[in-house]
């Protein structure tokens, strides 16, 4: 295989397992006002990522120095042509992450009220612009000839981007959702089942429309495939969450991620940022590539650490698989300040 090809199927696994893992990371955050109806509450629903939203946060970051360091003219052209996008997204991780480390600073209602919103927040914006900027790689922007992108902020918000954004948004919530019912108990659990059942109906028939588009937009027979085997998949983990398998429904959902990114990236190929403004400016696997001299070095550095990264993952999951029991957080929370 050519390592370029190679290389772009490894960014396409390294966004996949992305969206995979921060994706239930968002819908967590955005379930607080829905199913925190108190603060110890509240504090079993963050903690169900506390141990590991940071790491699941690595993974954009390797994502995006492989798709530098493989791909630097794709590099360049999408950073430079979706910088306003993708600074959002980063400042809403930077207040998702210090929400994360200081709301428990203070006992005050309104202190705590406050990281709560920014943990929101910084939860629905990238969950939202992360779909956006994707449906826009795959249907294609104003490039010129010299690869540079023409358009502006309004180019991106586009209906099949919005209909992008708002299905990984809803994915993202349902997917989250289901990981707190999976990793809570009692009342907060069922609210939680409740919760991804209703937002599953939703993001059914939004994300169907999506994947119908993408299917028709970029047809091929691996595409189709793809996106059926994506519509299954969530259909499977709304069914399994109804009948109380959040065990299944989670894993369910995870592989529904997948497979929708996998679509896309499918779809994509051999591209990697097509032109509207003249197909021959399209950026491709091989005009955007590094020297196989780069791609070589790479490639023995993947083999050697991406085994072991995976595997420290695993483990992490593995040493923090227990419930986040509502009995454990009333048993060290502090009287609250009015």
């Amino acid at each position: 295989m050519d390592l370029a090809v190679l290389w772009f199927w490894i960014v396409a696994f390294l966004f996949i397992g992305y969206f995979v893992l921060d994706g239930f990371d968002f819908g967590v955050g955005m379930s607080l006002p829905f199913i925190g109806k108190d603060d110890v509450a509240r504090r079993q629903i963050i903690n169900t990522i506390g141990p590991v939203w940071d790491l699941n946060e690595t993974w954009v970051i390797v994502a995006g120095a492989c798709l530098f360091a493989a791909f630097p003219e794709w590099y360049a052209s999408l950073f430079s042509g979706f910088y306003l996008p993708l600074l959002l997204i980063l400042l809403a991780l930077i207040v998702r992450g210090v929400s994360f480390e200081y709301r428990h600073q203070r006992p005050e209602h309104e202190w705590k009220r406050r990281f709560d919103l920014m943990i929101i927040v910084g939860s629905a914006v990238p969950a939202f612009l992360w779909g956006v900027a994707f449906a826009n790689i795959v249907q294609g922007v104003p490039l010129d000839a010299d690869h540079n992108y023409t358009g502006n902020l309004l180019t991106l918000l586009n209906p099949y981007g919005l209909l992008g954004g708002l299905t990984t948004l809803l994915l993202f919530f349902t997917h989250g959702a289901t990981f707190v019912a999976l990793k809570t108990d009692g009342v907060l659990r069922r609210d939680a089942q409740k919760l991804a059942a209703k937002a599953g109906i939703l993001t059914i028939i939004v994300a169907a429309a999506f994947l119908v588009w993408t299917v028709l937009a970029h047809f091929s027979i691996p595409v189709l495939l793809l996106a059926a085997l994506a519509a299954l998949l969530l259909i499977g983990s709304v069914l399994s969450n109804l009948r109380g398998r959040e065990g299944i429904a989670f894993t369910f959902g995870a592989a529904t991620v997948a497979a929708a990114v996998a679509t896309l990236f499918t779809a994509l190929f051999p591209a990697v940022l097509p032109s509207t403004t003249d197909p021959a400016f399209s950026l491709t696997v091989a005009n955007a590539s590094s020297s196989q001299y780069t791609l070589e070095i790479m490639s023995w550095t993947a083999l050697i650490f991406m085994p072991l990264i995976l595997l420290y993952q695993a483990w992490t999951y593995w040493v923090f698989r227990k419930r986040v029991r509502r009995a454990a957080i009333e048993a060290v929370t502090e009287p609250v300040a009015a």
